[in-house]
């Protein structure tokens, strides 16, 4: 089954390359590619083609590439971390990796010329990157601890790796998803906590009961963009977990098919539901299944409070726990991923877990090896129990690494949140979240308080700044937030989120008489219906 988008409807730059050759045709280039080096590369290969095998041309670290790989409900093994490591740490200072707030790793500061030897690790270990970038559907969330939850209602580990599996074609690469008209996320949640961000994909799974029977309700359209964010809507349909691999195929099918071209900034899914409307959409999917869906469940289980799964937590199993570390706006080094695979094997199972708050999970760690586990000295900067600011901070790649970032975001980010937790004292973590530009990688929406990089003014100068949001939701009642303040200079910053913490969220101040009046609040924040 091969893409069926007429060349006609290359009405853009990006639809004119793709229809002049398949993004996964630069899988047997590679090898050229390395010997003639990235300066000698065509730029469409270079700059948009590589992303079909998940390498990304980084312009602000020319000759440095990012890997972004694909983890199927954010699972990893001790060795493959290994492998990892040691691509990592190849390149000294200049390597580094991320977890992403989709589950998966990204690694940096690699070149071209090692580029098929990697490969060739990634494939020894059942490691793959192929269709992570681009007009492709994204890495596949599901719960971080799917089948070892208490409370679970459904494990979606093997469902995420069948519905990876379909679209890549078991990490070949398919060309008949390669070529959609925008890029496309799903998540399927097995909890009741709404642990994958469901109303931010463009399919979204949500545990249901229909007839006494388990399945899901499904969401549909949820994204964010420069131009417009929405959140994901009822399709009025329920699946039972048997069919959840068939209507992402079909969906997928009618996005690629008939998904809007013309304008890139109008092409998501969501797009396509508002010209068509839900039945029209749902129609067309159900004739590209062969059967009729059967209506949504009157009530989805998504009724807890979002759980961030960091410190020791019991496992369904007896005896065994979860520990959840919380890393510092996910960035990880050589030395860290190598001692994180040690501790997955001599402590747990040999498994690690990955979450969208950038944190990382060892599993199966009995009772008795609790104790020498926190004595770990990777423990001291990947704590149980970090502060609450810093527990819930969320940040993008920032200007470091990323060409599309206004601002430096992560160190930024670390810096601000550890600062303010010396200052206040917070009784419940908040989560803040940072992202470098409008395509919104650091999700701000979500976020009790989101800040996403501009460039501003100040005394006449540029510089950066951050455009405020608040009101993000996560959990049973998940609402997007909303801009309330544009500009906001960075070096501005730290005492308008002190107020914040203060008046909107119970923070305290360490030092007596230095907390700050509702008046003050609502005059530096100037919120207006305007622009809100």
């Amino acid at each position: 089954m091969t893409s069926t988008v007429p060349a006609a409807a290359s009405l853009n730059k990006f639809e004119k390359f793709k229809a002049e050759k398949d993004g996964l045709a630069i899988k047997a280039e590679l090898e050229h590619f390395a010997q003639i080096g990235w300066e000698a590369m065509d730029e469409t290969d270079r700059d948009h083609r590589l992303k079909w095998v998940g390498v990304f041309f980084r312009p602000v670290t020319p000759g440095k590439f990012m890997v972004r790989m694909r983890m199927p409900n954010g699972v990893v093994t001790s060795g493959q971390m290994r492998v990892l490591a040691g691509v990592v740490q190849r390149y000294g200072e200049d390597g580094s990796a991320d977890v992403t707030t989709r589950q998966n790793i990204q690694l940096r500061g690699i070149r071209i010329e090692d580029i098929p030897d990697i490969f060739n690790q990634f494939e020894e270990a059942g490691l793959t990157s192929v269709q992570s970038g681009m007009d492709n559907v994204r890495n596949i969330t599901g719960s971080p601890v799917a089948g070892i939850d208490a409370d679970e209602l459904i494990d979606t580990r093997g469902l995420c790796r069948k519905v990876q599996d379909m679209i890549t074609n078991n990490g070949e690469g398919n060309p008949s998803f390669t070529n959609l008209p925008r890029k496309f996320n799903i998540a399927i949640a097995g909890c009741r906590d709404n642990s994958v961000h469901a109303e931010i994909n463009d399919i979204a799974f949500v545990p249901a009961y229909k007839n006494d029977t388990l399945g899901f309700n499904v969401l549909v359209g949820g994204f964010f963009s420069a131009k417009r964010c929405a959140a994901a809507v009822p399709m009025n349909v329920w699946v039972d977990p048997r069919d959840v691999v068939a209507l992402c195929e079909a969906i997928l099918i009618v996005y690629r098919n008939h998904g809007l071209r013309a304008n890139r900034q109008k092409a998501r899914l969501m797009w396509l539901i508002d010209e068509w409307g839900m039945d029209r959409f749902r129609q067309e999917v159900e004739q590209q299944l062969g059967y009729a869906l059967q209506t949504a469940a009157p009530k989805d289980e998504i009724v807890w409070d979002k759980r961030d799964h960091v410190g020791i937590h019991a496992q369904k199993q007896p005896g065994l726990n979860y520990v959840g570390l919380h890393v510092p706006v996910g960035r990880l080094y050589a030395a860290d991923m190598f001692d994180l695979a040690r501790i997955a094997e001599v402590y747990g199972s040999g498994e690690l877990r990955l979450t969208v708050e950038q944190n990382i999970i060892i599993p199966n760690v009995p009772d008795s090896r609790l104790a020498p586990l926190l004595n770990e000295p990777l423990l001291n900067r990947f704590s149980i129990n970090p502060t609450p600011l810093v527990r819930s901070l969320v940040s993008c790649t920032g200007a470091q690494f990323c060409n599309f970032a206004l601002i430096e975001t992560k160190n930024r980010a670390l810096a601000m949140a550890r600062e303010l937790d010396q200052e206040l004292y917070c009784s419940r973590p908040v989560r803040i979240h940072w992202t470098g530009c409008p395509n919104s990688c650091g999700q701000p929406q979500v976020a009790d308080i989101g800040l996403m990089g501009t460039k501003t003014r100040k005394d006449g100068k540029a510089v950066d700044g951050v455009d405020l949001y608040m009101g993000g939701k996560v959990g049973k009642e998940a609402e997007l937030g909303e801009c309330v303040r544009k500009g906001i200079p960075c070096d501005d910053l730290k005492p308008i989120l002190r107020e914040l913490l203060i008046q909107n969220f119970g923070a305290t101040s360490r030092t007596e008489g230095a907390i700050a009046s509702p008046a003050n609040l609502a005059s530096s924040l100037q919120i207006t219906s305007d622009n809100a």
